[in-house]
């Protein structure tokens, strides 16, 4: 989806038509489209065919759509293809690709940072609906998804998450401590950098800033995930992307740094 996206960008900045387009690579407009929505793959030698055509002379990027274009790899993501919703195996494999993970929580504790015991007591308050097995599912897959920031070299990931958030007792008090202490285990093995907007904070008015920024192997590949009433929305147009940078950047400035945030997370927890 990602690649197609910016194929499109490139094709729509020479203002040539989709239809013109693929008659450079000797398809029809239907394939065109397939391959800019991200529903169809194409080749390598494809993606360079229309770089060339686009007159994009950027070969940084050019090699990060190659590399794109050409992997063909099936990440652990693919074994709830079919049981759970696209969005969740979308939102896995662009984490498992980014170069770096900036993210803003403000009613929860992050998704990678949550026990199981959390993600179940949220996956079953907001869809009460959802079978065992079906938040079962959820719970694993949010699990498995921590292995980005797990793994031998883990992925930059920072997160800033309101005070609010940490006091909130999603279960019991016992499983709220035991959140609290993954938090900080997760900070102490620098799998994760945390910063707190601390609840007292005047002057913040960002309740509705929650979002994940995806770092892409070049700026121009970066892209964002924001949470909306009709479903997980993916940004990837540039002047939106300087809009959510500038927010995490007014968020970020309203937020404790790191070490007064691994004390307040300290606080909270001697009071549980």
């Amino acid at each position: 989806m990602r690649l197609g996206a910016e194929l499109r960008k490139l094709r729509e900045a020479t203002g040539m038509t989709a239809r013109e387009a693929a008659e450079l690579l000797e398809a029809d407009a239907v394939q065109m489209s397939q391959i800019e929505s991200g529903t169809v793959g194409v080749s390598a030698k494809r993606v360079r065919r229309l770089a060339a055509n686009y007159a994009c002379t950027d070969e940084a990027l050019i090699e990060a759509l190659v590399a794109m274009a050409t992997d063909r790899s099936r990440g652990w993501w693919e074994e709830y293809r079919g049981v759970l919703p696209p969005v969740f195996l979308d939102g896995a494999e662009a984490e498992h690709h980014a170069a770096f993970l900036r993210e803003i929580v403000i009613h929860y504790v992050p998704g990678l940072l949550q026990t199981a015991d959390y993600a179940r007591s949220v996956f079953t308050y907001t869809r009460p609906e959802l079978s065992e097995d079906e938040v079962a599912l959820r719970v694993a897959h949010r699990m498995k998804r921590q292995a980005v920031i797990e793994r031998e070299t883990p992925t930059l990931y920072e997160t800033i998450v309101h005070e609010f958030a940490l006091r909130v007792h999603v279960a019991d008090r016992r499983a709220s401590h035991t959140q609290l202490c993954v938090v900080l285990n997760r900070i102490e093995a620098r799998q994760a950098t945390v910063r707190v907007v601390p609840i007292d904070r005047e002057g913040f008015a960002g309740a509705g800033a929650s979002m994940l920024y995806l770092g892409g192997p070049v700026p121009q590949l970066d892209t964002a995930l924001r949470d909306a009433p009709t479903g997980a929305t993916y940004i990837d147009a540039q002047p939106q992307l300087e809009q959510l940078r500038s927010l995490y950047r007014r968020v970020r400035a309203a937020s404790l740094d790191s070490t007064a945030s691994r004390d307040l997370i300290h606080r909270l927890m001697k009071e549980l």
